[in-house]
């Protein structure tokens, strides 16, 4: 069993940018992580984070797809179109089957029809609607009843209508393929970015859209476990021995050291109080407490602003 030595990436920031996108900040990462990171993450968050929706659906007075509706605005293949956009939320990895059942009205919409959507679905407990005002047909005759039954899966990618078919639990239901992934989009940019003079280093930002029925934060979560998971088995025997990633905790303070004053930026008389002072590097101006810095020979307040805004920096 062999042991090396690798350096961690962490989450820098997370930044909500709408109700259900989030970017996410990864920083520093040496070179060449940020494009391996951005794709694995976005090919899992796409088709592996779990999800559920309709498999299987009925419309009674009808056996196939392409049998018409008396009563229904919308042809069967419109309708199925309609169906696979609806998005749940299951608490159970069981299939689960729902009803709907509602009649024409002519003064419900101004045009005669009635609107059927997501939210008249009647569903069991386990399952929450992420889109109830998705539309799913509309009644043009205010006397036809509607009467549809549902089968609702869990599952991860995309279900082809071939598989959904095979595995129906009523033979006489149509099958629907299905897209289970409830993250809708996902990009990344991968941008360079320093840690003092230390200026091979990548930032990867992640920006995951989800469908309101899980949060951005579980999804990456989960995406990130599957990767591990994936990685560990991969492994065998080998193990890693995680150190400090580039600009933290030991490795920062070795950075910092590297980074002499003159480099600061700072006015020639700080810069030339701080060498006089025996103060070299970066490191040891921050080291030292700030009553013994106002005391420096040659250090009046002007110049401990300016050096504690400098700070201020480099803690960001």
């Amino acid at each position: 069993m062999s042991t090396k030595n690798i350096h961690e990436a962490f989450l820098a920031e997370m930044n909500d940018l709408g109700e259900n996108t989030t970017e996410f900040v990864i920083r520093p990462l040496y070179y060449g992580y940020g494009n391996t990171l951005g794709n694995s993450f976005r090919r899992v968050l796409l088709s592996s984070i779990k999800g559920a929706a309709i498999t299987a659906f009925s419309i009674e007075g009808t056996n196939h797809e392409f049998s018409a509706i008396p009563g229904v605005r919308e042809d069967l293949v419109d309708i199925m179109l309609n169906l696979k956009n609806i998005r749940f939320k299951s608490h159970t990895d069981s299939p689960v089957e729902a009803e709907l059942t509602i009649k024409g009205s002519a003064q419900t919409e101004k045009d005669g029809d009635k609107r059927v959507v997501a939210g008249d679905i009647q569903l069991p407990s386990d399952v929450e609607l992420g889109n109830p005002n998705q539309v799913i047909c509309h009644i043009d005759d205010p006397n036809f009843t509607l009467k549809m039954h549902f089968v609702i899966e869990t599952g991860r990618g995309y279900l082809t209508i071939d598989e959904s078919g095979k595995n129906r639990i009523h033979s006489d239901m149509i099958a629907l393929d299905a897209v289970f992934s409830p993250v809708l989009r996902v990009r990344y940019k991968v941008s360079n970015t320093r840690v003092g003079q230390d200026t091979n280093l990548q930032e990867l930002a992640l920006t995951v859209e989800t469908d309101g029925t899980i949060s951005t934060r579980d999804a990456f979560e989960e995406a990130a476990a599957i990767l591990v998971n994936q990685y560990t088995a991969l492994a065998g025997k080998t193990s890693v021995q995680s150190t400090s990633a580039p600009g933290t905790d030991q490795q920062q303070d070795q950075t910092l050291e590297g980074i002499i004053v003159e480099d600061l930026g700072l006015s020639a008389r700080t810069t030339n109080a701080l060498i006089n002072n025996g103060i070299k590097t970066l490191g040891q101006l921050k080291n030292i407490p700030e009553a013994q810095l106002r005391e420096l020979k040659g250090f009046g307040s002007k110049a401990y602003d300016e050096v504690q805004e400098k700070l201020t920096e480099f803690d960001k």
